[in-house]
């Protein structure tokens, strides 16, 4: 799997390729009907198959003070990408220059130019160019023009209502893990480099791997039940609490998960924590005693939860 960027070029042997084009973010089954399109296509006209995606988001370009709402890193997508049966990812670096330029302009001069596209696959409601002007009729009749085809994939729904980031987020905020689950085809995972904490934790008989949340988009603050992977690709089943740790001062945001007969330095590695199920709300507790009962409660459940009992 490549990654390319257009200052870095296309390689010969990925031009006359099959273009998804989209952000992609949180690669959910809308995006995975658009990419299975492009390979299927791809391969029966014997083509490589690259996804676009775009970074920054233009949603933070143009409103840079937004509250974070990242649903997957480019690491993530990557990886998302390549199961997906691509060859190459494709990060159209999102800045002035590409917020500036119209619809027609980019069809000609970068899927054409610069990209050497034989043909591209977008979401129905796709809109691109200065002003998002351009749309999949627009792509269709000026890609036709250059050489291109392109085709828009219908809108995939789920209970009535279309599949989309902004609805994965809806679900996240509110701690319906089931129906994002649903929607990503996939539990929703945070990955993260582990931090060293105050070992606080450990003191309490529950160590656990520590990830600031970044740009990622939070979720309900509470306790899930995860399944974290390691950077060896091993599973482990675990419990986390995400969010501000209201008993403990000074207040701090953090994903802290706790992987059960784990043993292991996990400091410095990189690691991903899946939110299977939510449990409860964080709360404050008035004292050690009672936290570490609960606890112990939060990892009954966890453990039901994840099929352990």
């Amino acid at each position: 799997m490549k990654r390319l960027t257009l200052a870095g070029g296309i390689p010969d042997t990925l031009k006359g390729n099959i273009l998804a084009l989209g952000n992609f973010d949180g690669f959910h089954l809308g995006h995975q009907a658009v990419v299975s399109r492009a390979v299927a296509r791809a391969f029966h006209e014997r083509r490589p198959v690259i996804v676009a995606t775009f970074d920054p988001h233009p949603v933070r370009f143009f409103k840079p003070d937004v509250p974070p709402f990242r649903l997957t890193t480019l690491d993530q997508r990557e990886d998302l990408f390549a199961h997906a049966g691509a060859d190459a990812m494709l990060v159209f670096e999102f800045g002035a220059e590409l917020a500036s330029m119209d619809a027609e302009e980019f069809v000609s001069k970068v899927l054409a130019g610069k990209i050497g596209t034989a043909g591209v696959i977008t979401g129905d409601d796709f809109s691109f160019g200065k002003g998002r002007t351009g749309d999949a009729a627009l792509l269709a009749r000026v890609g036709a023009e250059h050489g291109i085809a392109a085709e828009a994939v219908l809108q995939v729904v789920l209970d009535g209502e279309r599949i989309s980031s902004g609805r994965v987020r809806e679900a996240l905020v509110a701690g319906d893990t089931a129906t994002a689950t649903r929607m990503l085809s996939r539990d929703y995972a945070i990955e993260g480099v582990v931090e060293r904490g105050d070992a606080r934790g450990r003191k309490l008989g529950y160590p656990t791997a520590n990830l600031s949340l970044g740009d990622y988009q939070r979720p309900k603050y509470g306790v899930y039940a995860v399944r974290v992977t390691l950077g060896d690709g091993s599973e482990h089943p675990g419990v986390a609490s995400l969010g501000v740790r209201p008993t403990f001062e000074p207040a701090r945001e953090l994903l802290e998960a706790h992987l059960f007969d784990f043993e292991g330095d996990l400091y410095g590695q990189r690691i991903e924590v899946a939110l299977h199920s939510y449990i409860r709300e964080e709360k404050k507790f008035d004292g050690v005693e009672p936290l570490i009962a609960q606890m112990r409660e939060d990892e009954a459940k966890a453990r039901h939860l994840l099929a352990l009992d």
